[in-house]
């Protein structure tokens, strides 16, 4: 998502993450960096920058990611599944389109990135920003207590966006909206209690009892990723309902479950996914795509835990983007719920 800081304004393109919460971008000068298409900030020609110093109450709130520098300035470091980021903790301005036509400002903390190691952003992205419901998340920081996206599925043409809105009139309602709550500190998660492919339901747990909790909605990591018992349970039922022969003993796709016709939604199962209190319903298209440009592999995108870097979220699966495309998806700070609505996302 794009939003613009310091004075005068640059343009940052962060990954749009519920899945954590600080908001960071890479400036210059940078050592261990990923490519990046735009220019990097350079705190040097923005008038409103400032570097936090250790005794604001900022850098205290970022606890176990803050160290001070010599000179007293705040540095944080921040880890993620597929890399860190490590810089100065800084002050800025940052402005964003509204709905009155008028650009707003707000003062942020972030992280002005000097190294980023292990990244491997391609494209338009320039950092992250935090979404979670933490202290430091863009949306605390602004604010807002309520926020809503819309994501255009995986694979659509790149000049078609989707949309991401805070504050009053983001809220998710009219026909068809299904709302559940979420637990968690800092971040959203929600209860899952099994996904039915078909008309055939296949619990979460073999004993049928759930705890709370146990799926965490994350934006900023593509597939809907779950624990070893329950993926292997739910790949049965799949292939059970596709009467075409999946790929067999191919090294390149390991353990996945792939298929060399396209899998559309004549001739592969609806999963509906059942949290507690909301049925969010997934056709083919959010549940298989081609991984690989070069290969007519149609593979399924639902990926189990224990194949990923992911399984730092003590067993918790994690909602991904694929499966929240083409979905305008709320979340409510203050009733602690999150809403779906099946939307066509490239049409708003």
């Amino acid at each position: 998502m794009k939003v613009s800081i310091g004075t005068p304004p640059v343009d940052i393109y962060g990954t749009a993450d519920t899945g954590s919460n600080l908001v960071w971008t890479q400036c210059l000068p940078c050592d261990a960096c990923f490519k990046q298409i735009h220019p990097m900030f350079d705190s040097k020609k923005s008038s409103t920058y400032r570097k936090i110093s250790c005794q604001s109450e900022e850098c205290r709130i970022l606890l176990d990611e803050a160290t001070c520098s010599p000179q007293n300035i705040c540095n944080y470091k921040t880890g993620y599944a597929t890399g860190l980021s490590k810089g100065v903790w800084s002050k800025e301005k940052v402005t964003i389109n509204s709905t009155s036509g008028q650009a707003v400002s707000f003062d942020i903390a972030f992280g002005c990135a000097h190294n980023t190691g292990g990244f491997h952003y391609e494209g338009h992205a320039t950092g992250t920003i935090g979404l979670g419901a933490g202290p430091l998340s863009f949306v605390s920081q602004i604010g807002s207590k309520r926020f809503s996206y819309c994501l255009v599925p995986y694979g659509t043409d790149p000049s078609i966006t989707g949309k991401i809105s805070f504050g009053n009139g983001s809220e998710v309602v009219g026909d068809g909206v299904v709302s559940t709550p979420y637990v968690g500190g800092d971040q959203y998660y929600l209860t899952l209690e099994g996904i039915s492919v078909g008309d055939t339901y296949v619990p979460f747990n073999s004993s049928g009892k759930v705890s709370k909790g146990n799926i965490c909605m994350d934006s900023g990591s593509p597939p809907l990723t779950l624990p070893p018992d329950f993926y292997d349970r739910l790949v049965v039922e799949v292939k059970k309902q596709i009467s075409i022969d999946p790929i067999k003993n191919d090294t390149l796709l390991g353990t996945r479950l792939c298929y060399r016709t396209e899998i559309t939604n004549e001739n592969g199962p609806i999963l509906t996914v059942h949290f507690e209190g909301a049925d969010v319903e997934l056709k083919p298209i959010q549940t298989f795509n081609r991984p690989v440009k070069e290969y007519e592999y149609y593979c399924f995108a639902i990926t189990n835990i224990a194949n990923t870097k992911l399984d730092f979220k003590d067993g918790a699966g994690l909602y991904g983007s694929n499966v929240q495309a083409n979905f305008l998806i709320g979340y409510d700070l203050e009733t602690k719920m999150v809403s779906f609505k099946p939307t066509d996302c490239t049409k708003l």
